[in-house]
């Protein structure tokens, strides 16, 4: 099945699969669609878009893929990883496909052995942050927050995993 196939299958059918050669594109155009409709693509993240592989999956991060969606772990330090990229095709949205890809990582971080996970995003994605609070994750205080590599980051939360 093509990932424009994919697209239209309900979100019961929605399975959640790791990169595969070939996904490259498709991160990208996912990723830079909801980034510049809210943004501008920062320079740190031109270079995980340009080379996932190298960025992400060659320094055991993982990158998983749903019916329209994507998301991406990234290894901070042993036993720690960022969870960074969450994309979903804007007319799939509200299908369940983020909650599916979110609860797909952090059962990934498990099997792997994470303690913690932690992710930055803006105050202007809502819909977003109340997924991060539905599964869990929980807001940093901000006398323990490092600043980010991205202007735009001005929330950060962190899942206890072990």
């Amino acid at each position: 099945m093509s990932f424009a196939q994919e697209k239209s299958q309900p979100a019961a059918e929605i399975s959640v699969r790791q990169f595969q050669a070939g996904d490259a594109a498709a991160f990208r155009r996912l990723n830079e669609e909801w980034i510049t409709r809210f943004f501008r693509i920062e320079p740190k993240e031109e270079l995980i878009l340009a080379n996932p592989q190298r960025t992400i999956l060659d320094t055991c991060g993982r990158i998983f893929f749903a019916t329209a969606g994507d998301r991406a772990l990234i290894r901070l330090k042993d036993k720690e990883f960022e969870v960074a990229k969450m994309a979903v095709e804007p007319a799939c949205q509200g299908a369940g496909i983020g909650r599916r890809l979110l609860g797909a990582v952090i059962e990934e971080a498990r099997v792997a052995g994470a303690q913690r996970l932690y992710l930055e995003t803006n105050h202007v994605l809502q819909p977003a942050i109340r997924l991060y609070e539905s599964l869990g994750f929980k807001h940093i205080d901000p006398d323990r927050v490092i600043p980010s590599a991205y202007a735009r980051a001005d929330v950060y939360m962190e899942l206890i995993l072990g």
